[in-house]
C-alpha cells in the first residue's frame, strides 16, 4: 500500500512540520520531512496513521528498521521512542543550550544512540541554530 499525499501532509502538519524524534523543523533544514513507519513494514507495520511519524531524513535513515536498542545505563534492550504512545518531554531534554539531546529514560537513552541524535554534523548545525535563536524548539 502507498501513503497518500493527503496523509503525508496530515502527519507533517500534526507534528508542527518538525521531526517527531529530534524535533528539528523543516524550515531550519530546508528540506521536507519524510514519513517514518514507527513499526517498520518489514516487521509488520502498516500505513495506518497510528504507525506513521514525521521524521527528518537523518533520524529516518539512522532508525531504519530498528524498533529497539540497548540502554547504555542499564544494558537492557528497550523499545525506541514511539511518538504515538510516548511523550517527548518524558524521555528527552536539551543540554548545553540546545546543542545536545539527552535521554532521560531507558527509552530516551536508547533512542538517542540508535538515531545518532548527537552526531557531529547535527551538533555543528545546532550550534549555528542556537546562535541564531532558532533552536532548541520551545515545545
Amino acid at each position: 500500500m502507498s501513503i497518500s499525499e493527503t496523509l503525508r501532509q496530515q502527519v507533517s502538519a500534526e507534528a508542527g512540520h518538525c521531526c517527531e524524534y529530534c524535533r528539528t523543523c523543516r524550515r531550519i533544514i530546508g528540506m521536507p520531512l519524510v514519513i517514518d513507519h514507527i513499526i517498520p513494514q518489514v516487521k509488520g507495520g502498516g500505513d495506518e496513521r497510528e504507525n506513521l511519524a514525521a521524521a527528518c531524513y537523518r533520524c529516518n535513515e539512522f532508525k531504519g528498521a530498528k524498533t529497539e536498542n540497548i540502554d547504555p545505563a542499564t544494558t537492557t534492550l528497550v523499545p525506541l521512542f514511539n511518538p504515538r504512545s510516548h511523550t517527548w518531554k518524558t524521555h528527552f531534554v536539551w543540554a548545553n543550550g540546545g546543542i545536545h539531546l539527552i535521554g532521560l529514560t531507558p527509552i530516551g537513552r536508547a533512542t538517542v544512540i540508535a538515531l545518532r541524535m548527537n552526531n557531529e554534523y547535527i551538533v555543528e548545525s545546532r550550534r549555528l541554530w542556537v546562535a541564531m535563536n532558532w533552536y532548541p524548539p520551545l515545545d
